[in-house]
Order: C-alpha cells, then sequence, then structure tokens
C-alpha cells in the first residue's frame, strides 16, 4: 500500500525534471541560434539611447569583458524571452492532467494571455518608454558634462525596466485568478480603486528611475491594467461555474 504513493510521487518528480531539462534545451537552442548576433542585438537595443545622445557622443565599456558579456548576458536573457511560450507549455503539461475540465478552461487562455502581456510591457518599454525617459535624460545633463553611458550599467538598467514592465502588464491575469479562486471579487476590488490609484505611483516610483515621465507611464497602463482585470473577472463570474467533482480530464 505504501509503495504506490512512493512510486506515484517519484513519477511525478521524474515529469518535473523531464520538464525542466526540456526548457533549459529549449533556451539553449534558440541561445545558439541567436548568439552570432550578440552584437546586432546589443546594438538594437542600443538605439534608443543612442539617438537621443548628443551628436558625437557615444557608449563606453569601462571594464576590459564588458564588450563580450553585455552582449553575451542579452543574448541569454532574449533566448529566456522568447523560449518563454515553450516553456509555458511544459508547465502546462505537468499540470493539465490534475486539472478539472473547468479549470482547464481557464488556465490555458491566462497562459496564453500571461505571455502575450509579457511581451507587450517589453515592447511597451522599448517603444515608448525609453525614447521620452532617454530624451528626459540627455536633456537635464549639467552644462559641460560628457554624456558616455556604460554598457553594462545599459544593459543593467533597460533589463530592470523590461521585467517591471512585464510584470506589471500581468495584472489583469494576476486578477482573474484572484477572483476565480475566491480570494477577492470584483466589486471588492473596485471599492479599493482609490488605494489602487496611490498604490501603482508608489509601485512606479520604486521600479522606474526617479523621473516624472517613466514613472507616469508605468502608473497608467497599470490603471488601465487594473481596469481591464475586473471586467474579465466580471464576465467570468458571470458564467455558471462548472460543479467542483466534474471528472478529471
Amino acid at each position: 500500500m505504501s509503495s504506490q504513493p512512493q512510486s506515484s510521487l517519484f513519477d511525478h518528480l521524474l515529469e518535473l525534471r523531464n520538464r525542466l531539462l526540456h526548457s533549459v534545451l529549449g533556451v539553449l537552442v534558440i541561445f545558439c541560434c541567436l548568439v552570432y548576433f550578440a552584437q546586432d542585438i546589443y546594438q538594437y537595443l542600443a538605439q534608443p539611447l543612442l539617438a537621443t545622445m548628443p551628436e558625437g557622443a557615444q557608449m563606453i565599456a569601462t571594464d576590459v569583458a564588458s564588450p563580450f558579456f553585455a552582449p553575451f548576458k542579452l543574448t541569454m536573457v532574449l533566448s529566456f524571452f522568447l523560449a518563454m511560450p515553450y516553456i509555458l507549455f511544459q508547465i502546462w503539461s505537468f499540470i493539465a492532467p490534475g486539472l478539472y475540465q473547468n479549470e482547464k478552461k481557464l488556465i490555458a487562455p491566462l497562459m496564453f494571455g500571461s505571455t502575450f502581456l509579457f511581451y507587450a510591457g517589453i515592447a511597451f518599454a522599448y517603444f515608448v518608454v525609453f525614447p521620452l525617459a532617454f530624451s528626459f535624460f540627455t536633456s537635464v545633463a549639467p552644462q559641460g558634462v560628457t554624456i558616455a553611458t556604460d554598457i553594462s550599467s545599459y544593459l543593467d538598467f533597460v533589463l530592470k525596466l523590461f521585467f517591471a514592465f512585464g510584470a506589471t502588464f500581468e495584472i489583469p491575469v494576476a486578477i482573474v485568478l484572484l477572483c476565480w479562486t475566491g480570494v477577492t471579487e470584483p466589486a471588492s476590488l473596485r471599492a479599493k480603486r482609490p488605494y489602487v490609484i496611490v498604490g501603482a505611483f508608489v509601485i512606479s516610483m520604486l521600479l522606474t528611475p526617479p523621473d516624472v515621465i517613466s514613472q507616469t507611464l508605468l502608473a497608467v497602463p497599470m490603471l488601465l491594467l487594473f481596469e481591464l482585470g475586473i471586467l474579465v473577472a466580471s464576465l467570468y463570474h458571470k458564467k455558471d461555474p462548472e460543479a467542483d467533482s466534474e471528472d478529471i480530464g
């Protein structure tokens, strides 16, 4: 009797290991395809800053190995970003056998939506936030100060903003999950709207550089996504929930 649960646990751990290995392999395959273009990828990432720098100014490398490691690091992170759908598929394949049919109908769209929103957050940061923020930074430089950004510092800065905006754009998914699990309800979230507005600006202040433009460009999407999450959660709650005793598919 006791050997069966142990065998089942071992099978789950073995399945989890295989899914993790597949995820890592997926990232490595994408990385091997992109590593040849590492310098070009970094050049593309640097365009928003280079476009706003004064004529004749350029980026610098204060560390001997930075010209190699900065593009290498960027390519690895980009490989992880691009492999996100495959990684989520592996997660889905691992947890799907233990879900009810009504849970599968919700989790699958949420995984797709979370991937799309994460990419949308990164795109918003690159195409909207970076040009405005870098224009502001270069315009307020004191007289006589030469702008020459270190490539490693720039990479750390933009990756921080990528993760901040990518995570922020997951707000609708988080709200739907909270309402689905019964932690809260759409009506309760609407009542807390004034606190959410204050919290959005506080969070944006902590996650973005100390300028009004970046903070506003993060806080406003947070509030819009909060409203979108409430709307989607409300639509879901209007549906009749399926019986929890439904057979596992």
